[in-house]
């Protein structure tokens, strides 16, 4: 996109452009914010993202803030997160700001050099949605789903395979309901380790970690087999 800084549109005051840019694709506000300095701010600050969260899910600003550790944040972010909930996150129809404030969480501290415990990472967020109301099944099942598109969102780099191949290799640890985590998720991780980055494998990383894939699944799936 070239600078408009200079034409009309250039001229119109920040609410006009604001009104403007929340018309347009969010996959584009990105490079919209790259034209020039005043539309940068403009996406930096406040006003744009709580407008488009009073116009996209009005009855977002209604609702009160929860307990425990995950925040909300600025208004940038709780647009984040009701975008992920409504669209990244299957919750039968129902958009949940937590949800999406629980993907961001859980993807942030995975993408940390010096990355929690998986183990401890599950139990803050069944505590998190426990504590604002959640049945612990519905926690469990919230948990899971998070996981589940967390995992399906990394992208296919090095670091994404070094992450999985340390969830694998974690293991499970034998915790009560809900802390138990889900079978679909570790299966998830070591589906993406055999399929998507086969080839990333050493041939005695690749033993080691079907063994270990062995040892929690039975059978294995025959895509899983042959290095």
């Amino acid at each position: 996109m070239t600078d408009r800084s200079d034409g009309p549109i250039g001229r119109l005051p920040e609410h006009l452009l604001v009104e403007i840019f929340i018309h347009l694709p969010v996959g584009e506000w990105v490079q919209i914010a790259c034209v020039n300095k005043q539309w940068a701010d403009i996406f930096q600050g406040d006003c744009l993202w709580q407008t488009a969260i009073a116009r996209n899910w009005p009855s977002a600003g209604l609702r009160k803030r929860w307990p425990g550790p995950i925040p909300r944040g600025s208004a940038r972010r709780r647009f984040q997160a009701l975008y992920i909930s409504e669209n990244l996150v299957p919750s039968g129809g129902e958009i949940d700001e937590l949800v999406g404030h629980t993907y961001l969480y859980l993807k942030e501290q995975l993408e940390r050099p010096a990355m929690p415990p998986s183990s401890i990472l599950h139990g803050t967020i069944i505590d998190q949605f426990i504590a604002c109301g959640k049945t612990g099944e519905k926690a469990h099942d919230l948990a899971s789903k998070i996981w589940l598109a967390v995992i399906d969102g990394l992208e296919e780099n090095e670091q994404t395979f070094l992450l999985l191949k340390h969830l694998a290799r974690e293991g499970e640890f034998f915790l009560p309901f809900p802390y138990s985590r889900s079978y679909k998720v570790l299966w998830r991780v070591f589906d993406k380790l055999f399929t998507d980055f086969r080839d990333c494998f050493s041939g005695a990383d690749y033993h080691d970690a079907l063994s270990t894939a062995k040892s929690r699944f039975q059978p294995v799936p025959s895509t899983w087999l042959g290095h």
